[in-house]
């Protein structure tokens, strides 16, 4: 059996609470409303910089999961602009 090669995707997550912006793990050519709909209850989340919906910083991990039913935009970050 072959290993996936899985490739870090640089996202942007917005809750009502909090702004993320992270890596998540997609498998090539993957597109991310598939890996939502894939995904069951939380996404892993890498390299996470968390703040309130202000800019306040509030916590920088290397890891944290972010339950699915909270989230109310993804993007992927280099498709996002201001």
């Amino acid at each position: 059996m072959e290993d996936s090669i899985e490739e870090r995707t640089k996202v942007i997550i917005y809750t009502d609470q909090y702004r993320i912006m992270g890596h998540i793990d997609l498998l090539p050519n993957a597109r991310l409303t598939d890996f939502m709909l894939d995904t069951r209850h939380f996404i892993a989340v890498t390299n996470a910089k968390i703040y309130s919906l202000d800019g306040k910083a509030i916590l920088n991990t290397a890891f944290c999961d972010i339950n699915k039913n909270h989230i109310i935009i993804i993007t992927p970050e280099n498709l996002a602009q201001k």
